[in-house]
């Protein structure tokens, strides 16, 4: 497990020193701003998605009977 963080604040201060920031600074960036924003982006595509097959299904229950009365005639 400590290797993996090591890795993880070597990423940090590699970052850090590229982009001329702190290393706090960096980890405010991803963690504060950038992974929230993330979050939110991919809850809204979520949201989405769900509402299209929703609406995809309904469209198709709608057809479904439509072409069952054309049918009865």
């Amino acid at each position: 497990m400590n290797a993996i963080f090591d890795v993880c604040v070597a990423i940090l201060v590699f970052l850090a020193e590229r982009l001329g920031m702190t290393y706090e600074a960096v980890n405010v960036w991803i963690f504060v701003i950038i992974w929230p924003a993330f979050t939110l982006i991919l809850g809204g595509w979520i949201v989405r998605q769900h509402l299209l097959i929703k609406n995809l299904k309904r469209n198709r229950l709608i057809k479904e009977r439509l072409n069952l009365s054309v049918d009865q005639k």
